[in-house]
């Protein structure tokens, strides 16, 4: 897939957007849901106002960027249905190898756009070089933070007239600065409403360590302004850099976007989200492998932390498009719940038609399983209810097609004993070798009326699943059929009563 390297600067959409959301993530690690929900709520904010929704790679931490982080961003938010939108600046072809694909932007590539900008804070005297040793701002850190202070730096090269000049003849590792106007810094929040910081509090800041090597407070702001972003809906991580990036538009002339800070995902203990959460990582990757549909995964996105003001829960993504309304986020952290992802997981199996099913399990089902395809077709047809995601039937029908191996004495229900399970089991044998019609589960019920419902139908199930808990005995039957039920239940009698040339 291609990026953007050519643009130039300051080009703009030769058709002007009121609404333009982006989503930027880092291909430093796979797609975390938290970034799945920042994407899925700038997309939506775009849709329902007309505007576009555009994608960024921010690769400029060259040692953490993977190709196959980059990958993983882009094949989640095709996953996720999420299409973001392609500028047709003159000069950009079309990506020729899959047209379905829009074109997206890499910081990567725009190196000599931020050079541009840089040399024009340098130039007017708005940024400078620092040459201060790591050792000696370390040392300044220690200090200022043992005596109850948030660390900011002391200004040291911001008054040498000859600094630039050390670029050149230092060997020192320069990185560049920004002269931090000492001010208060006010912006709306479309989430917080008003928001004040007090520039003073962290002074000068670094915003590249070379004209070659922007940092993030920088590149976003000229990205922000070159693709004529208006709207940036971010993660509350992300608030205290706002004030600074606000200076640094000033500074810039650039226009300052509006600004909407989402709520931090949580984990259940109400800690911030990591990696994993309940034994599940919380990337899209692991819920696509999990076998959750992607339309359960919006669903759920959508509802964490956003709330259509009523109790209603279930939303197409084309419904949330309508809906989506900024004012209606929460201030307070959304707490990821598995419990909740797997309802959404059911309800959306549940409406699914068989061969819609089929078709989207193909991949979870094991090669050997797809030789006996009536078996399989009853199996998924009797399992859809029960499965959360697709792979939840791998999990659970594995008996249809092997019996697993277990202990006679699971054959016994509760206080019984092992020889009423073999006087039941053999009855039952009976009736299922004389019924060849509908009657079987007629006949069969009637004596476990008779002689006890648990004493008849748990060897049953035990002997046709060899499972504590399984589906009920008849639906069993009706899956692997009346012959492999038959063999089934002799195995269990012989497992009871083995015959005699096997006794010791």
């Amino acid at each position: 897939m291609l990026g953007m390297s050519d643009v130039p600067i300051l080009m703009k959409s030769s058709v002007k957007k009121e609404v333009r959301t982006r989503i930027a993530p880092s291909p430093t690690g796979f797609f975390h849901v938290g970034t799945a929900r920042t994407a899925l709520f700038n997309y939506l904010y775009a849709k329902r106002y007309g505007g576009e929704f555009i994608l960024r790679i921010e690769d400029t931490d060259k040692e953490r960027s993977k190709p196959e982080y980059e990958e993983d961003i882009i094949r989640s938010l095709e996953w996720l249905g999420l299409e973001w939108d392609s500028d047709q600046h003159e000069g950009h072809e079309q990506n020729t190898n899959n047209a379905n694909i829009s074109r997206f932007y890499r910081q990567s590539e725009r190196t000599e756009i931020y050079k541009k900008y840089l040399e024009k804070l340098l130039n007017e005297g708005k940024a400078y070089y620092c040459c201060c040793a790591k050792e000696e701002l370390e040392a300044q850190r220690i200090s200022q933070e043992t005596n109850g202070h948030i660390f900011k730096y002391s200004g040291k090269c911001r008054q040498d007239a000859d600094i630039r000049g050390l670029q050149r003849r230092s060997t020192q590792n320069l990185v560049i600065r920004f002269k931090v106007p000492e001010k208060k810094v006010l912006f709306h929040d479309e989430i917080r409403g008003k928001v004040e910081f007090d520039s003073e509090l962290f002074g000068d800041i670094v915003i590249a360590k070379s004209l070659d090597e922007p940092l993030y407070n920088f590149t976003v702001v000229v990205d922000d302004e070159e693709m004529e972003i208006t709207h940036v809906i971010r993660g509350e991580d992300h608030l205290g850099n706002t004030p600074k990036q606000i200076l640094l538009q000033a500074a810039l002339g650039f226009r300052e976007p509006h600004y909407a800070h989402l709520p931090l995902i949580l984990a259940p203990d109400r800690s911030k989200l990591s990696k994993r959460a309940e034994e599940i990582d919380a990337t899209i990757k692991s819920l696509r492998e999990r076998g959750y549909l992607p339309e359960a995964v919006v669903n759920f996105l959508a509802l964490l932390g956003w709330s259509p003001g009523d109790n209603r829960e279930i939303f197409s993504l084309e419904e949330l498009e309508k809906f989506f309304d900024l004012k209606k986020i929460q201030k307070g952290g959304a707490i990821f719940n598995i419990q909740k992802l797997d309802w959404f997981g059911a309800h959306y199996i549940q409406k699914l038609k068989f061969e819609e099913l089929k078709e989207k399990m193909w991949e979870f089902i094991p090669d050997i399983w797809k030789k006996n395809p009536e078996v399989l077709d009853r199996a998924i047809g009797l399992e859809q209810e029960r499965m959360k995601t697709l792979r939840d039937f791998e999990e659970a029908a594995g008996f249809f097609f092997e019996l697993p191996e277990y202990p006679a004495e699971r054959l016994v229900w509760k206080n019984s004993d092992m020889e009423t399970a073999r006087k039941r089991l053999e009855h039952v044998l009976d009736i299922m070798e004389e019924s060849l019609g509908d009657g079987l589960e007629t006949r069969v019920m009637e004596y476990a009326e008779k002689e006890g419902r648990g004493d008849v139908l748990w060897p049953l199930r035990v002997a046709l699943s060899g499972l504590e808990k399984s589906p009920g005995p008849f639906q069993i039957i009706k899956v692997i059929g009346r012959e492999e039920g038959i063999q089934r239940i002799k195995h269990a009698l012989n497992k009871i009563s083995p015959p005699e040339a096997d006794q010791p």
